[in-house]
């Protein structure tokens, strides 16, 4: 499968973005998908993950009750809406695929089968 991840850009503290992370190829119900992102100088972080199934999902505590994951599987699509953000949100937003991923080994990336590109997310203070 192959990811592509769009929909970062400049934004306000407290403003809002949604990023998107469009599969091809076949089988995309059949994967969990994560975000993570890297801010310079810094190492990748988990930001938030959904199952395969979408019935879990998964979040940083430095991103509860601002971000949310979901999936429309008939868009090969997964999207992460974030809501009032904070400069410390400044990244690099990646999103990653496992086959059948569910739990806690979504939360580390070196378990991701596949990965997108980056979108850059900037937040100004």
């Amino acid at each position: 499968v192959q990811l592509q991840a769009s929909g970062g850009g400049l934004v306000q503290a407290g403003g809002s973005l949604r990023l998107s992370c469009a599969a091809s190829g076949r089988g995309f119900g059949n994967y969990a998908i994560g975000w993570f992102r890297q801010a310079p100088g810094k190492e990748r972080e988990f930001v938030a993950a959904i199952s395969w199934t979408g019935d879990n999902t998964y979040s940083a505590d430095s991103v509860k009750g601002r971000f949310t994951i979901s999936r429309i599987n008939a868009k090969n699509t997964v999207y992460l809406q974030m809501n009032r953000m904070k400069s410390e949100d400044t990244a690099v937003y990646y999103c990653a695929a496992k086959v059948l991923g569910w739990g806690s080994e979504l939360l580390l990336s070196g378990k991701y089968d596949y990965w997108g590109q980056g979108t850059q997310v900037t937040v100004s203070s």
